[in-house]
């Protein structure tokens, strides 16, 4: 039996629009948050109803009865929660009549809790580069492709689950990698808070980007050989199985080994033809993040490694702003606040102005100079702002400006300062880096063919120069071939790099730690050192 009272309660609540998520902007905001938040726990427990003492229990607010039963009836005219009448405890009239209510989520309700905790996951998101995603999708394009190669009529179930893996471990790696760029910037724009932390962070940060950019570097030209022998293999048949297999599930009355004699529906048609497009549509943004197109539409796992490599340099120059900070170093818009600061704290105009003509320099002409007795007259009677030129005191210049049209001061010039020091410094610094270039190169120089398992130790220099060398030799290598052949930038060397097939992965040992991967032969030329050869002998 429902009173009087709770008909119309209920009444009321119903014509009052839902505003499930007009309790972020009430003004008691953290307690609706707190009070739905244990509603949520309690759902996660298989609790349906909670009473206003069992909210209050939970919140650990035991003196706090009616503001948290206040937020119960505010939160249920909202639509957030739903309250119905507890006759369970009624031992007698009094009780009945006493408005007792049992609470519960509405749909509304969860669907708004769902909203805002997708929403904040997605705020509060860092993301990863995921150098282990790169090795689980190379293993299933392997897959892909022993399994396009070798079976004629390959199992739709494991062709689909494949694809599937791939397109999630994919997408996995895609939003990671947007959402770690996105919080970088973050972490870069809002570096000023704790100026200490963001300087030990940033080498643990720089290091982790590096060890991504190498794994990208190295697995991206592994995926995108894979993709071509997929593609040639035949990449079209396996996504028309997946395709087929979803329609399957989509269309009741179609086995999974085939309609048979029947003949399939355009139902089954239409899902066949809407499930391929989307496959085909995840396919091309598979290709498209690990191959390039040409050099004007890189892919777009190159455009990662240059936002990764501009964001390492970001953090170092963000780095150096700080330490040019912390030695006393001021700039021009640490000036201008500090200038501003002046103008605000001036006694007067007067002071005001005379700091704005000492700040900024807007005096007359400085190059015009008068004469003593031209000055004395000003002294004497000073012309009111309002006086015509034409009644003004004419003023008398010297008669040597009008004369050669230059005034000099008389006096000592002013010394001209030597640098000669400052020269011979650069000079030395630049020959010294000359120096130790040549020797880079004439260490990695190579008297033909050399696997790369042979180059031995490499010091810093040269380290810096042969990885310089071996991303100019990836980079123009394309999809599917094993030989590449490459100058740099600068003309002064030229590379020949060749896979070695079941060469195994190698270590090349450096003074700054040891780099490994696929075996190659590669033949470096120095083609300065040739060039003076070629000059020599001529």
């Amino acid at each position: 039996m429902v009173t009087t009272q709770q008909r119309r309660d209920e009444a009321t609540v119903e014509t009052v629009p839902r505003q499930p998520f007009a309790h972020l902007s009430a003004p008691n905001a953290p307690l609706y948050r707190d009070v739905l938040m244990t509603f949520a726990r309690a759902r996660d427990r298989f609790i349906v109803h909670m009473r206003p003492e069992d909210v209050i229990a939970d919140l650990g607010r035991p003196g706090e009865t009616d503001e948290v039963v206040a937020a119960l009836d505010k939160l249920v005219e909202w639509g957030n929660l739903r309250a119905d009448p507890d006759t369970s405890r009624v031992t007698s009239v009094a009780d009945f009549h006493r408005a007792r209510y049992l609470y519960q989520l509405t749909a509304g309700g969860q669907a708004a809790e769902q909203a805002i905790a997708v929403y904040e996951e997605a705020i509060g998101r860092r993301g990863s580069l995921q150098s282990v995603a790169l090795a689980d999708i190379a293993a299933q394009l392997r897959s892909l492709v022993d399994m396009a190669a070798r079976q004629a009529d390959p199992d739709p179930a494991k062709v689909h689950l494949l694809l599937l893996g791939l397109a999630e471990r994919f997408a996995g790696l895609a939003d990671n990698a947007q959402a770690f760029m996105a919080s970088l910037r973050r972490v870069i724009d809002f570096a000023d808070g704790d100026v200490d932390a963001f300087v030990a962070y940033k080498q643990r940060l720089i290091d982790y980007i590096n060890r991504f950019i190498a794994d990208l570097a190295n697995r991206g030209a592994e995926i995108a050989t894979v993709l071509a022998h997929l593609e040639s293999a035949g990449v079209e048949r396996l996504l028309l199985v997946a395709a087929r297999r979803e329609a399957a599930d989509a269309v009741p009355d179609l086995t999974e080994d085939g309609p048979g004699d029947q003949e399939p529906g355009d139902a089954y048609d239409a899902a066949v033809t809407e499930s391929l497009n989307s496959w085909r549509n995840r396919w091309r943004g598979l290709r498209d993040w690990f191959v390039s197109a040409d050099s004007r539409h890189p892919s777009q796992a190159r455009l990662l490694r240059g936002a990764a490599v501009t964001a390492i340099t970001q953090l170092i120059d963000t780095v150096a702003a700080f330490n040019e900070r912390r030695s006393g170093r001021s700039d021009r818009s640490a000036d201008f606040r500090t200038l501003a600061r002046w103008f605000a704290e001036a006694p007067d105009d007067v002071s005001a102005h005379a700091l704005w003509r000492a700040a900024f320099g807007l005096t007359p002409a400085r190059h015009l100079t008068v004469t003593p007795d031209t000055v004395a007259e000003w002294e004497q009677e000073r012309p009111l702002p309002s006086t015509p030129w034409r009644e003004a005191a004419p003023v008398r210049i010297s008669p040597q400006l009008r004369k050669t049209g230059s005034y000099e001061r008389r006096g000592r010039p002013n010394r001209v300062a030597d640098r000669a020091e400052q020269r011979q410094l650069l000079a030395a610094q630049a020959a010294r880096e000359v120096a130790e270039t040549s020797a880079a190169r004439a260490r990695l120089r190579t008297d033909g063919p050399t696997l790369l398992s042979e180059l031995g130790v490499l010091d810093t220099r040269a380290f810096r120069l042969f990885l310089g060398l071996l991303g100019d030799a990836l980079s123009a290598r394309l999809p599917g071939d094993t030989e590449v052949r490459t100058t740099t930038g600068d003309g002064t060397m030229e590379i020949r790099l060749s896979l070695v097939p079941d060469g195994g992965i190698v270590v090349v040992p450096t003074e700054d730690g040891e780099l490994r991967g696929p075996q190659h032969v590669v033949d470096i030329v120095d083609l300065t050192a040739a060039r003076l050869g070629a000059g020599a002998l001529a």
